[in-house]
């Protein structure tokens, strides 16, 4: 689809990607380390969709998912919103590219109903594709502790892509929701999520990132070594059972997220049960018989 200069043009429905994605990164997002970026859906940038076509129902469904998850396990939730009052030089080169924007449609500024924040949340103001230019975003991340960003809304290519490059170049690991996401076109959504798992974050659908904010123990001796190994970014067959973790640059703060995440999955253990004995093995024959924490 051409984008004539000036204006974004009718968006015409497309089915909603279900690709088969094979990121170049193991990352696990961490309901303790993660942000949840809603990235523009105000009316404005919805209102050039039919809303009742694909792909934007479950774009709405998927996104109100994300939402509710992170208030209901902690994890901060963040809007980007385009301001309606510009002056032609806070705009800058957007006006060149795309003409006015929300200055000269005021009535869609509002984030649509269906997703609309709540007192706890954030609204950040948007001025360019990156939602990190001329913004706190940064701050509001590191001063909480956190070095995670999930990001979904409009446009994947755009403004969601550009965010997630930036995120990476600032070591803040971008999760793109594949089905929680919406473009211009298909082949402008599909763009997007190759660049992304290729080049910059790990892309993966709804279900797939929710079921990894509820923690679980592994199941068997491969999925601990496989969820170990992406802990340190590694592959998995370089791990052997009997391998010192510490010799492979597992460190205490890694040790405890682990402690962290399986205790919430119902382990009972300690961080001196991981680090006395760090070999798959010994963390294996715990898991699977975890003795009474300490007191």
């Amino acid at each position: 689809m051409k984008v004539s200069l000036m204006a974004i043009p009718k968006i015409a429905s497309y089915t909603m990607p279900n690709l088969t994605i094979e990121n170049r990164v193991t990352w696990q997002v961490d309901a303790q380390r993660a942000v949840l970026l809603v990235h523009d859906m105000q009316d404005y940038f919805l209102d050039f969709y039919d809303r009742s076509l694909a792909p934007i129902p479950q774009l709405l469904a998927n996104t109100k998912r994300l939402i509710e998850q992170a208030r209901a396990l902690g994890i901060p939730v963040i809007y980007t919103a385009q301001l309606p009052e510009q002056t032609l030089q806070e705009r800058g080169l957007l006006q060149d590219m795309w003409g006015p924007g929300l200055t000269a449609h005021p009535q869609g500024k509002n984030i649509v109903a269906e997703l609309a924040p709540q007192t706890q949340d954030r609204v950040l103001d948007k001025w360019r594709y990156s939602a990190f230019q001329k913004s706190a975003l940064q701050e509001m991340l590191f001063d909480q502790g956190r070095d995670q960003l999930i990001i979904c809304g409009v446009y994947a290519h755009i403004g969601c892509l550009m965010t997630a490059c930036d995120a990476f170049m600032r070591d803040i690991q971008p999760f793109f929701v594949a089905d929680a996401l919406a473009d211009f076109s298909a082949k402008d959504h599909a763009m997007a999520m190759e660049y992304v798992s290729q080049r910059c974050g790990l892309a993966l659908n709804t279900d797939a990132l929710l079921t990894s904010l509820h923690p679980a123990l592994p199941s068997s001796m491969q999925t601990l070594r496989v969820h170990v190994a992406a802990l340190l970014n590694i592959d998995a067959a370089e791990l052997q059972d009997d391998d010192s973790l510490l010799d492979w640059g597992l460190d205490s703060i890694r040790i405890m997220s682990l402690v962290e995440r399986w205790r919430s999955a119902g382990a009972d253990l300690t961080f001196m049960a991981l680090a006395e004995n760090p070999t798959l093995e010994a963390w294996w024959a715990r898991l699977k018989a975890p003795e009474p924490a300490l007191a």
